[in-house]
């Protein structure tokens, strides 16, 4: 892979000069009261701006945040994403109230040297995301006028062909940020040739969303640990009764066909914490995942699959999670993925989280980030990588 690096943009000198900075900003905000409830993305992408601002750049940073319909919307404003950006940089972080009008012109233009704007949300502006290339390039060109050279530090955005990520980087001197780089040569190691045994747990919800990447991941891991919601459809192709659970009916032959292929690979939950509902207060206990009754619902793994699985996850030296287990917002269902997370922490082995919400679940139990070999800052565009496509902003880069 030949990408130029943030290193080599420094060398050659960003003193006085804009630097347009593709940052992933996507943090979740609280319902009520907008507060930023992880900032995790936030931080990750610090050690880039912070070089950028200490090597006097003039840094203009431009992320999506949620998903609004090609005009403004409040409730995705990237402007408390500002303040506290501001506040882990140690400075003030001007604020454009719109992405490539006026406001943004004029916040550009008053930067001096080391200061940092944040523009606001890419997606207000239908050009961000279209698929018409002339959309999409008119509106890549108003984005490119604000920098003489490109950094995309957003790797939970490089498998989208969207104007920032694919289009900016054919109009300025491009390079890859450092989480970029590091997200690319930790998943490499995977991919390429990662130590034995190679444990890949999935969870989450569906099926459909992992099956690509099960298919990519079925010849080379050694085990497959499978929890989460869709484990129910693995279950039921096993012939199990899974009561109300979530369940893909139009997944369960496929299951069964990748259960058959598998050699034995694959494992999945002995045991289910079942609920009466959907809810954090629900009355709930744990079966046997034959004995699930039809009228309750699966929502964690149970204490003897946590057991088995980290027995599986003791002796792996590479090891991948994408998904939490269970319903980890909900206190009474936190146990599975908590226990899989730490079973993780303990293992000799190089660890990779795949982000999404396997990242979010590290950071809402409280978990040491830091006992991890890496936390990705892309769900989808790891496990995109992991399948073995093409990722436009990696594309873009390379050219």
């Amino acid at each position: 892979m030949s990408i130029r690096t943030l290193d080599d943009l420094l060398a050659e000198g960003v003193s006085g000069r804009r630097v347009l900075v593709r940052a992933d900003l996507n943090v979740p905000l609280d319902k009520q009261s907008g507060a930023i409830s992880d900032d995790g993305r936030i931080r990750a992408v610090l050690p880039t701006l912070g070089a950028l601002v200490e090597a006097g750049a003039k840094v203009v940073v431009c992320s999506h945040l949620g998903r609004p319909k090609g005009a403004p919307d409040p409730q995705f404003s990237l402007r408390p994403v500002a303040g506290r950006l501001g506040e882990l940089l140690g400075g003030p972080v001007h604020f454009a109230t719109d992405t490539v009008g006026e406001s943004a012109r004029s916040t550009v233009a008053d930067l001096a040297d080391g200061q940092v704007a944040l523009l606001e949300n890419l997606r207000f502006n239908a050009g961000e995301t279209s698929k018409d290339e002339a959309e999409r390039g008119a509106f890549a060109d108003q984005l490119a006028a604000f920098g003489d050279a490109y950094v995309d530090d957003a790797f939970g955005a490089v498998h989208r062909k969207h104007a920032s990520v694919f289009d900016v980087p054919a109009r300025l001197p491009h390079v890859a940020g450092r989480l970029v780089l590091r997200e690319v040569e930790v998943l490499s190691t995977l991919t390429a040739d990662p130590e034995r045994p190679y444990v890949v747990v999935l969870g989450g919800s569906k099926v459909s969303d992992k099956l690509a990447v099960i298919e990519a991941l079925l010849p080379t891991v050694d085990r497959l640990l499978i929890g989460g919601g869709m484990c129910f459809t693995f279950l039921k192709a096993q012939g199990l009764e899974v009561g109300t659970s979530l369940l893909e009916k139009d997944m369960v032959e496929t299951c069964r066909n990748l259960l058959e292929r598998s050699n034995g690979k694959i494992m999945l939950p002995v045991d289910v914490v079942v609920a009466d509902a959907f809810a954090p207060d629900a009355a709930h206990d744990t079966v046997r995942v034959d004995g699930i009754p039809s009228h309750r619902l699966g929502l964690d793994v149970g204490p003897e699959t946590v057991a088995g699985f980290s027995a599986a996850l003791s002796s792996a030296k590479t090891i991948f999670w994408n998904g939490p287990m269970g319903v980890f917002e909900m206190p009474a269902f936190a146990a599975g993925t908590r226990g899989i997370a730490e079973a993780i922490t303990k293992a000799d082995a190089f660890s990779v989280v795949g982000g999404g919400d396997s990242a979010a679940a590290v950071r809402a139990l409280g978990l040491d980030e830091s006992s991890f070999g890496h936390i990705s800052t892309g769900g989808g565009a790891s496990l995109e990588y992991l399948e073995g496509k093409t990722l436009p902003g990696i594309a873009a880069l390379e050219n």
